[in-house]
């Protein structure tokens, strides 16, 4: 994909998708070194993450990065996860926060040149649609090296460009420990 440097950019990450398309690739992404890239690009105007918190919890793994995040130069969006129960009786999370992004979306989108979605999620193709329609291209961050690929075939389809993540690694990888952490499933 061709950035221009005068380009105005906007970032949108899908803070739950990136996190397991990242997993997927057995990697862990490094925000700052994914907002140095992305500045580097062009005129970042904007880099929004988004992620569903679980209320009432009080140590949750994503806080530390979610407040790291918004003092590091991201405009983080954040709303309640609602806990349910599935037919089999088991206790579940539900936090998609597709709306909030596709609303910030399609405000921005007369305000700059090109869109970074970090995300593979398919039900984002309407509202790329859309922004395109406005002139604004649109590039996707995700994986089809994944097994299965993280990557929709509309989404991929529908944008103007796809940026494989497995490819930018060692661009926004967090460099790897000697020990490994477990979060056990």
């Amino acid at each position: 994909m061709a950035f221009y440097p005068d380009e105005r950019i906007a970032l949108f990450v899908d803070g739950a998708n990136l996190h397991s398309t990242s997993k997927s690739l057995d990697f862990d992404i490094d925000y700052k070194r994914m907002l140095e890239l992305f500045k580097g690009k062009g005129r970042l105007i904007n880099a929004s993450y988004y992620t569903a918190l679980l209320e009432n919890d009080d140590y949750s793994a994503i806080r530390p990065l979610v407040d790291w995040l918004d003092y590091n130069g991201y405009n983080v969006i954040t709303k309640p996860a609602k806990t349910y129960t599935d037919r089999e009786g088991r206790s579940r999370v539900k936090g998609n926060m597709d709306m909030e992004m596709a609303v910030d979306m399609l405000e921005l989108a007369e305000h700059v040149d090109h869109i970074i979605l970090c995300t593979g999620d398919g039900d984002f193709r309407a509202i790329v649609k859309a922004v395109q329609r406005k002139g604004t291209r649109v590039s996707v961050v995700s994986s089809m090296k994944t097994r299965p690929s993280m990557l929709s075939d509309d989404l991929r389809r529908q944008a103007n460009a796809v940026i494989e993540l497995a490819d930018m690694e060692n661009l926004v990888g967090r460099p790897r420990r000697e020990y490994a952490d477990h979060d056990d499933e």
